[in-house]
């Protein structure tokens, strides 16, 4: 079978078809279609320019990485993806030897000229090296820098010369046959496993990030279960199943979850994928989205919290809904919202007593009480460390020590110079007018919670302007470090609290880390962790770091989410995963 792809360019976006030649079948039935939404736009297919959650989301769809998930165990769980088995690890447990599995080749693309193009274990040292290529200005960068013997040198070498030399080789990175992949590290690091297991390792090939260049977030190309079919930035995506894809049998087990009978039931010994063909909307309103859900034009629906009191009694889901035969999987999201401030900003920046007394009083101001009543509808809590539960090094017993204080507030900003002008807000300590700006998007979620912070703020005598951006921009100016402070939500991409502290280790301030927020003290523990299996001995330096972030209240951490998936009776074998995203290989769809 040969298969030619073709793409053009339609109004805004991108369509790209398959032209089939022989008697090839994909495996999906093209009639079973999930219809979905995301609540915000995505940043294109290519993780070395984002971090967004719906980046993500689509990539682990498309592309496919060394290890996976197990669909159903809880916790997480680590299974081979397109390695043959788990990686073989040396006893100082700084080598990792990877067979990959042959046979397995990326969809069609012009860049290819005709050929198939099987998958080797040099496309996953490829996409490895993206990341440390200074052009790149990868976002996450953090996973893999200071650990591969080798690839800090070649990334300093780039950063002299302007080329990034991805043909050099080095001893961290070393294909000994087409399908074995080693990797040597500088330490022992448990967590590698588990970013090796994300999107962002996922196998890239070389003559496709090269043919398109700058536009290779529009024009992904990988191994998995689906291909981009439609791309109409900040609208609508359009994926299918991959007709070359080899699949695989539903054969998951439980992990004791009562849920999962029911998906096992209905699951068991299918060929997967079942669904041939997934449409992403963009749609950013609440209520639209719940419409949409409603009327039955959306399939899966993570439940707004807007809409929350309108389909909720307490945790389950009120009789109308159930008389439809609409189910509720109901979890707590292993992730955390904060509002972060920018250190380099120079209002709310630094690290003068002066300074960090301004955050302090401004994260010790936000009414959180209200977010969660008014604007979540009860469906978080306040967050009480940056590691969240369901991760590993969450800590149940550990207390943050910035709390809700206003009149506390006051008195820091007080003792610290903000005096009171003629106004009625307060002036820097040299006299000069004391203005900070908070970065939101046009969404009515953010609307409001820009109203409780005018309220908290005025109520200390900070004067505040809310300057207004789509939420993908907000994003990439936020990586640049231009914006002074901006709230957003993150969650966990491997099982382990390692995962919110990397962006915040200085050697990646300029990579991830919002905030460009460098600490000694922090570094130090977090350099002495990284080599450290979960464990007493590592919740000790995990402790140390989140008290460091509270000393120099690095943001004002907000929430964890309780998260409500409603999932249409039509939609069989669906259970949430704490890390993977892209779930629809594992789903059916069943309309009669």
């Amino acid at each position: 079978m040969k298969l030619l792809s073709f793409c053009a360019k339609v109004m805004a976006g991108v369509v790209c078809g398959l032209i089939l030649h022989g008697a090839a079948i994909a495996k999906a039935d093209s009639n079973k279609i999930l219809h979905l939404s995301f609540e915000a736009a995505d940043d294109g297919f290519d993780l070395t320019r984002t971090n967004s959650l719906y980046t993500n989301w689509l990539a682990e769809g498309v592309f496919e990485s060394l290890l996976a998930y197990d669909y159903l165990a809880r916790p997480a769980k680590l299974i081979p993806g397109v390695a043959e088995a788990m990686p073989e690890i040396s006893e100082d447990g700084k080598t990792y030897v990877f067979h990959i599995k042959k046979g397995v080749y990326f969809t069609p693309d012009p860049a290819f000229k005709g050929q198939r193009r099987e998958l080797i274990a040099n496309d996953f040292a490829y996409a490895i090296k993206r990341h440390l290529d200074p052009k790149n200005h990868s976002t996450q960068a953090e996973a893999f820098t200071g650990k591969i013997v080798g690839l800090d040198e070649l990334a300093a070498e780039a950063q002299k010369t302007g080329h990034f030399d991805y043909d050099k080789l080095i001893a961290g990175l070393e294909t000994p046959d087409r399908h074995t992949l080693r990797i040597r590290l500088r330490a022992p690091n448990t967590t590698l496993v588990y970013h090796l297991a994300n999107a962002k390792a996922a196998a890239v090939a070389r003559e496709v990030v090269e043919m398109y260049g700058d536009d290779i977030g529009q024009h992904p190309v990988g191994t998995g279960p689906y291909m981009l079919r439609q791309y109409v930035p900040r609208s609508k995506i359009v994926l299918v199943a991959n007709p070359d894809y080899r699949g695989f049998v539903w054969d998951f087990t439980s992990s004791g979850d009562k849920w999962d009978e029911k998906i096992i039931h209905d699951m068991r010994g299918k060929q997967m994928p079942q669904v041939g063909r997934v449409e992403i909307n963009i749609i950013e309103e609440e209520q639209s989205r719940w419409l949409a859900f409603d009327s039955g034009q959306l399939d899966l629906e993570q439940l707004s919290d807007s809409a929350s009191p309108k389909v909720l009694d307490g945790d389950k889901l009120k009789p109308a809904y159930s008389a439809k035969g609409i189910t509720l999987y109901r979890y707590a999201e292993p992730g955390v919202t904060r509002t972060f401030f920018n250190f380099r900003d120079p209002v709310v920046g630094g690290f003068s007593k002066e300074k960090i007394a301004l955050r302090r009083a401004i994260a010790m101001s936000y009414n959180l009480n209200e977010e969660i009543a008014q604007v979540r509808y009860g469906q978080a809590i306040r967050a009480q460390s940056f590691v969240p539960p369901g991760v590993a090094g969450y800590d149940p017993s550990y207390r943050t020590s910035v709390g809700y204080d206003p009149d506390l507030a006051i008195k820091l900003l007080d003792r610290f110079g903000y005096k009171i002008g003629a106004d009625g807000y307060r002036t820097t300590p040299d006299g000069k007018p004391l203005t900070i700006k908070i970065h939101s998007a046009p969404k009515t979620r953010d609307i409001a919670m820009m109203e409780i912070w005018k309220r908290s703020l005025d109520k200390i005598g900070i004067r505040t302007e809310f300057p207004v951006s789509g939420f993908a921009d907000n994003l990439k100016a936020a990586y640049r470090c231009e914006l002074p402070m901006f709230g957003l939500g993150g969650t966990a991409g491997i099982p382990d609290g390692s995962d919110f502290f990397e962006s915040y280790y200085g050697p990646n301030s300029l990579q991830g880390n919002m905030g460009c927020y460098q600490s000694p003290v922090f570094d130090d523990a977090y350099r002495k962790a990284a080599q450290l299996p979960d464990g007493p001995e590592r919740q000790k330096l995990y402790t140390t770091m989140q008290r460091q972030m509270e000393a120099d209240t690095v943001h004002m951490l907000a929430l964890w989410r309780l998260r409500n998936w409603l999932v249409q009776p039509w939609v069989k074998g669906f259970k949430k995963h704490p890390i993977l995203n892209a779930d629809w290989q594992y789903l059916d769809v069943e309309k009669h």
